[in-house]
């Protein structure tokens, strides 16, 4: 095949050591794989003009997107080198070029700019490791102070940061060097019903602590294991403590903290209590207890650069949203359909459900499954009684999935009420009617054009200290999410998805695991119905748009007790450029429903869609065969005589009109939309 020679330029500015390269669709431009990226080359003396050239077959059409970040040697001779992402254009149409001649140039002016358009997401965790720290007031202050002198000081904190020490090099090595290294970054995010600040630089002597505030820092590095971070006390009210000559007057104390005590302690997430050393070392004046959350990248996964949908979202008016299918029940009847089997959603996907809306987590095993409560009950026969049986309260996350498989399984309701009827039903279930499938097996069976809604089962702590279902303790939280990310990723295929979860540091993890799809962050807000969560971040429905805002997710899945008593937290959600869901038991009432679409609320989850809507298809199958007949239509205009006009909408379309079908699928492709 003829190639041809392409010059490309564009502009933008960088930090020290950051590069901008440039992926594509083409063997020449990595085929959208991030490691295999081409780095383009300063030119000027501001050095905000970057150029590369490049050899590209002739006569093909070649996608591609521009991309900041970090590229680093390997540190052993011959090893791999790693990429670090992070800003990259995400234009749902790349950028594209079609060479004819034996040279192009083409300058596509600013980084971040297609088509007029300003598009550009952060980017996900490649190879490097964030490490956050969090102070905040969710049982009590962080700070508790014992010297009597500063009982009553109000004080402001900044995190320092240390790294390893590094053999001094010389001036023409450490500017070659630069190009190659990725600086340990620290920045600080703060958050409230009021409103957010995220990810910036701290002042010279920090900020004070507010009960009502979330404070986190973000550490993003190469070296996970060998930082030091210190906490520098600051009295607010300088008052008679400051000492003439202090470099940081009002200077108190230092809390330090090693990041080998995360890997020492075998877990990502947790809290631990500093001591605060005074001025004199020999001296403590209190404590600090600090949150931390390790977040890795996934091992030996490579996202796709091609697309993204983790901020995009196409307005359609309210999405109808199987709530684990075709509802929430406790046993499958003659009537009814058990929850979150693949009956179920086929049952909804026949009914015209955009979504389908189903819980995952992990089997002892570690298969992804689908399963609502974090127990289920087992039963004992009594000796010498064929007739009763007793029920026994088990965590899922202690059966493997084969054990899962077998078991005939009741409701946990049931203990309450001492009934097990449901595991003295017929022992004849067709596959398709039993529960605990695994993700897998629902990616095969649920028809494509269904989206799923994905809520990543995590255990949360209520206000009381108590845990959700007794159960303090789960999986490590990297690799929960790893094994069910891997498994997305791998079996999605053009399906539309939306992950969602009422934990805060779920929604962020996901966010910075892959750069493909999105989530919603789960919140019950204020209600009558649940129990407070201890969480400052999950108690309103003002702070989850702070949290979602900030960490730059798609949007929230709100509570309908709470959006009903306050219809214009949608108003103001959409205005901040989130997005909006509905879930809870209000939902299955349709005037309720009807209020909340008149609202412009953007997805309603609920029970009984089957009884609601008859057999139909669902918006996006509409769309579908809608861009189809468009396509049809056009071609007969130009005369095509293709035999296969008549073939009803719902069926295959002909070779002819494959090509422009499959990008009316690209309008939305995998959106979450």
């Amino acid at each position: 095949m003829d190639a041809t020679k392409v010059t490309l330029t564009v502009r933008g500015d960088t930090s020290p050591g950051e590069v901008i390269l440039v992926v594509g669709s083409c063997e020449a431009l990595g085929v959208w794989c991030h490691q295999r990226a081409v780095t383009l080359q300063p030119v000027g003396d501001d050095g905000t003009m970057w150029t590369k050239t490049i050899t590209v077959p002739r006569g093909v059409v070649s996608q591609y997107r521009y991309f900041k970040g970090f590229f680093l040697e390997s540190k052993s001779a011959g090893g791999p080198c790693q990429v670090v992402v992070n800003k990259w254009e995400t234009h749902q149409q790349p950028r594209a070029m079609s060479p004819t001649g034996s040279h192009m140039n083409i300058d596509d002016g600013q980084f971040g700019i297609h088509n007029g358009v300003d598009c550009v997401d952060s980017g996900w965790l490649t190879c490097q490791t964030e490490i956050r720290l969090r102070l905040h007031h969710s049982k009590k202050s962080p700070v508790s102070i014992t010297k009597k002198k500063y009982k009553k000081s109000r004080f402001r904190i900044k995190l320092m940061l240390q790294g390893p020490e590094e053999e001094e090099e010389d001036e023409e090595e450490l500017s070659h060097s630069s190009w190659h290294k990725m600086p340990t970054t620290l920045e600080i995010s703060m958050i409230s019903g009021n409103g957010y600040k995220s990810r910036h630089s701290q002042p010279e002597c920090g900020y004070a602590l507010e009960p009502s505030q979330w404070t986190e820092y973000s550490i993003h590095t190469m070296d996970p294991d060998n930082l030091e971070l210190t906490f520098e006390f600051f009295e607010e009210d300088l008052g008679e403590h400051v000492v003439q000559g202090d470099t940081h007057p009002g200077h108190v104390g230092t809390a330090c903290l090693l990041s080998s005590s995360f890997g020492e302690s075998g877990k990502d997430t947790g809290v631990v209590t500093l001591p605060i050393m005074g001025r004199n070392a020999r001296q403590t004046i209190g404590k600090v207890r600090v949150d931390y959350l390790v977040t890795r990248p996934i091992p030996d996964l490579m996202c796709d650069m091609s697309t993204s949908f983790t901020k995009y979202w196409r307005k359609r008016g309210a999405l109808d949203v199987g709530h684990r299918g075709a509802g929430s029940t406790h046993a499958a009847k003659h009537h009814k359909v058990r929850e979150n089997t693949i009956t179920s959603f086929k049952s909804a996907a026949k009914h015209g459900a955009a979504y389908v809306e189903f819980d995952v987590h992990l089997s002892k095993d570690f298969v992804p499954i689908v399963y609502h409560d974090l127990t289920c009950c087992i039963s004992t026969k009594k000796k010498n009684d064929k007739t009763s049986l007793e029920l026994i309260e088990v965590p899922v996350k202690d059966l493997t999935f084969d054990q899962l498989q077998l078991l005939k399984l009741a409701h946990v309701t049931a203990m309450k009420v001492n009934d097990p009827k449901d595991l003295l039903d017929d022992e004849e279930e067709v596959d398709e009617h039993q529960p605990f499938p695994s993700l897998s097996q629902i990616f095969q069976a649920v028809p494509e054009h269904v989206g799923f809604n994905i809520e990543l089962k995590w255990i949360c702590q209520m206000k009381d200290g108590s845990w959700e279902s007794n159960l303090s303790s789960y999986f490590n939280m990297n690799t929960f999410l790893d094994i069910i990310l891997s498994c997305v990723l791998q079996k999605a295929g053009k399906r539309r998805i939306v992950f969602s979860c009422f934990d805060p540091d779920i929604c962020t993890m996901v966010r910075q695991k892959q750069n493909k799809y999105p989530i919603l962050f789960l919140t019950q807000g204020v209600s009558e119905i649940y129990p407070e969560m201890m969480d400052i971040r999950c108690q309103t429905t003002q702070i989850a748009m702070s949290f979602a805002q900030s960490e730059n997710i798609l949007g929230i899945s709100a509570h309908a007790e709470e959006l009903l008593r306050s219809l214009q937290y949608i108003r103001e959600a959409q205005s901040k450029g989130l997005v909006v869901f509905s879930w809870g038991d209000d939902n299955n009432d349709h005037e309720n429903r009807r209020t909340l679409r008149e609202q412009g609320i953007d997805g309603l989850i609920y029970d009984r869609i089957c009884e609601d809507q008859g057999e139909q298809p669902n918006i996006f199958k509409v769309e579908e065969q809608h861009s189809l007949h468009e396509v049809i239509n056009e071609e007969t205009m130009k005369s095509c005589n293709c035999s296969c006009y008549s073939v009803p909408c719902s069926t295959a379309p002909c070779t002819a009109s494959k090509g422009r079908a499959g990008s009316a699928e690209s309008d939305s492709g995998l959106s979450s939309s």
